[in-house]
């Protein structure tokens, strides 16, 4: 029984498996069949698309040609536009040239007659010349030798005069020329030298710490101000002014003393004869100290060696010496490059120069103990302490005491001058140069035709503004140089002043 269920189940699952495979078949077969339905379905599709695109790609070309089409017309067209302009331009231009060349033709013609008529005219002239020539001999009674001699020695009377004119002519503008020339120096020099100045009073002020101080310096009895002015020989002026006394004395270093005395009594405290003494003591050598000092400081400024140590002290003097309210070291070492430099520019000794103008106000150190003119007490003192003869001629010569027999004395002269001079070096010297300034415009103003002038860069230039209705630009150029000459004429000046007319151009229309 059993074996039957086996073959029973054999025999259904041979069965099941045939049934399958036949089943398996048949949907493969199927499938085969759809995917082939489909690949025809796509075949076809893509047929009638690439039939599309062809057909819209011919249409496209057909477009794009027609367009090449239509441009290329146009171009050939406006070509052939262009070359007919061309051609008619050509035949423009050669029928001008045609007439341009008849013109030559009758021009060259037309010269032709006239040089023609002209050389007839000249053979009647020099006919008409030589027969008057014959006529004019035998009226005057002279041959034509005798006459151009005659000429000749008249034309020669006249050249030598113009020659004179002119000889005298060069030689005063060679004149102008040395003056400008050495002007041109000074100013030169003076921008490269720009010695400060230091104006000084005949008084000090030394503050206290408070009013109290003051009762402690006059001391009991007035014992201790007094011993002050009899030590340093200066006037302590103890007033109602806070916190402060004022020494008042002529002679700047004993001044300076007392005000180091003074400056070192209060910041002790202590304040007694015996203390004063010490303090003043102290107090000088110390100024003693700062007087050589200033020397030796001078003398390397300057660039000068060897000067005695004398000379050296009574040079640190001058720090404390004031001239016009100028520092007299300070004027002495711009001195010294002034006088070195232009002796540099004119090729003499800038040596001398520079040791000279250094030492040219040595006297006024002590111009006040010993008597004489401070240029002859320099020259003696430094002939005393070892200078050479030249230095000395040079200190005595820089205010023409003596005659200059040197042109390194005369450039020590024209520096002083120049140093002096310089405007704000001195007081006296700014009033000077505030009416140069209105000299300046007032000889521009006084031209017709003038605005308004403006004197610039300290005096160094003026701008004159003139009427654009009364001067033209050529009258401009012409009242330019007039001003210019008669500053020269009536002003004295360092340097050059430059002369600026400003003519205004203006054009005014109205927008409507």
């Amino acid at each position: 029984m059993t074996a039957v269920w086996i073959v029973v189940i054999l025999v259904v699952a041979a069965v099941c498996v045939v049934a399958g495979f036949f089943a398996r078949k048949y949907l493969g077969e199927a499938k085969i069949a759809s995917a082939e339905a489909a690949a025809e379905k796509i075949v076809e599709d893509a047929k009638r698309q690439a039939e599309a695109l062809q057909r819209e790609a011919r249409v496209e070309l057909k477009d794009e040609l027609h367009q090449l089409r239509t441009q290329a017309e146009a171009e050939v067209k406006e070509r052939r536009q262009e070359l007919a302009q061309l051609e008619n331009r050509l035949l423009s231009r050669e029928e001008a040239l045609d007439e341009l060349q008849k013109d030559m033709a009758r021009r060259e013609q037309s010269v032709t007659d006239r040089e023609a008529h002209y050389r007839k005219v000249l053979e009647e002239v020099e006919e008409a010349r030589a027969e008057q020539q014959r006529q004019l001999e035998q009226i005057a009674g002279l041959t034509r030798e005798q006459a151009a001699e005659i000429i000749l020695k008249r034309t020669e009377d006249e050249v030598r005069h113009d020659m004179a004119k002119l000889v005298r002519s060069i030689e005063e503008e060679a004149r102008h020329e040395g003056e400008r020339r050495a002007k041109d120096i000074l100013s030169v020099c003076i921008q490269r030298t720009a010695a400060s100045h230091v104006a000084d009073t005949t008084v000090s002020v030394v503050p206290l710490p408070s009013d109290d101080m003051k009762g402690r310096i006059i001391g009991r009895e007035g014992r201790n101000v007094r011993t002050l002015e009899n030590l340093t020989g200066v006037d302590f002026i103890i007033d109602d002014t806070p916190e402060a006394v004022v020494l008042s004395g002529f002679d700047t270093v004993r001044r300076e003393i007392a005000r180091l005395t003074l400056s070192k009594l209060v910041a002790d405290g202590r304040i007694h004869p015996a203390k004063i003494e010490e303090m003043y003591s102290k107090a000088r050598d110390e100024v003693d100290r700062e007087i050589q000092d200033a020397g030796e400081q001078a003398v390397l400024d300057a660039n000068v060696h060897g000067v005695a140590p004398e000379l050296l002290k009574l040079l640190g003097r001058l720090k404390f010496r004031t001239s016009y309210g100028q520092n007299v070291l300070m004027h002495s070492l711009e001195v010294a490059h002034l006088a070195g430099l232009m002796a540099n520019e004119l090729g003499v000794n800038a040596k001398l120069a520079k040791r000279a103008g250094l030492l040219h106000d040595l006297g006024k150190a002590v111009d006040h103990e010993v008597e004489g003119s401070h240029a002859m007490i320099g020259g003696n003192l430094a002939r005393r302490y070892g200078e050479s003869e030249a230095v000395a001629h040079i200190i005595e010569a820089h205010h023409y005491e003596i005659e200059p027999n040197s042109v390194e004395a005369v450039l020590v002269a024209a520096g002083d001058a120049v140093s002096g001079a310089r405007p704000g070096a001195r007081r006296e010297t700014l009033e000077t140069y505030i009416k140069r300034l209105e000299a300046l415009e007032r000889i521009a103003e006084a031209k017709p035709g003038v605005e308004k002038s403006y004197a610039i860069q300290a005096g160094r230039e003026i701008r004159v503004l003139v009427k654009p209705d009364e001067i033209d630009d050529d009258a401009a150029a012409l009242l330019c140089r007039e001003i210019a000459k008669e500053i020269e004429q009536e002003l004295d000046y360092p340097g050059t002043i430059r002369v600026t007319v400003i003519r205004e151009s203006r054009a005014v229309e109205y927008a409507k």
